[in-house]
């Protein structure tokens, strides 16, 4: 597989070890030559990585096994999911897991991705809907400027929000920063 066909998700080995792409930008500066900057995940050690590569890039494709999962709580260490096809549990190690869980909520729906039975990593939609635990309340009248005020959500999450909204409210977050996107249709 070339870099330039690198996505979040994808497996790779490079140096006899399994890497997972967790962040990937391609880049064009100026005049210089394009390339790909890419944040890989050791599946072994848990450790990170940040790697360039030219867009020509040769590497070796690992395919993945991705199975559409139910979130259902969590244990000590782990997380507990459900297959949805043959109704399997089974538990996502907190550092396979990562920040994904942050978004993800009782009963909600995402894709783990899968080598030979070991979960590798968890795939997250664009935008997830969150409830607000805990805000300050906001101040009337403060709306000339784009102030933005911190906010808990359900899952811990903390992200900022505007004034206007209250605690108990719906939100959509992005996940790819974890930034407010709106309010959420109840």
């Amino acid at each position: 597989m070339k870099a330039v066909d690198l996505r979040p998700g994808s497996a790779v080995r490079m140096d006899g070890k399994l890497y997972v792409v967790t962040k990937f930008e391609h880049r064009t500066p100026g005049n210089l030559r394009a390339f790909i900057q890419a944040k890989l995940r050791d599946v072994m050690n848990g450790g990170y990585i940040e790697k360039r590569f030219a867009s020509s890039d040769e590497l070796e494709g690992i395919t993945l096994d991705r199975r559409q999962c139910e979130y259902l709580y969590a244990e000590a260490d782990s997380f507990v999911f459900m297959d949805c096809d043959n109704f399997d549990q089974f538990n996502v190690p907190a550092e396979v897991a990562g920040d994904a869980m942050l978004y993800l909520r009782p009963n909600a729906q995402t894709t783990i991705m899968f080598l030979e039975e070991n979960p590798l990593s968890v795939e997250l939609p664009s935008a997830v809907e969150l409830t607000v635990t805990e805000t300050p309340p906001g101040i009337k009248g403060a709306t000339a400027t784009n102030q933005l005020k911190e906010a808990t959500l359900e899952t811990g999450l903390k992200t900022r929000v505007p004034p206007f909204i209250a605690e108990g409210e719906l939100i959509k977050v992005s996940t790819a920063d974890g930034s407010y996107l709106s309010r959420a249709k109840e």
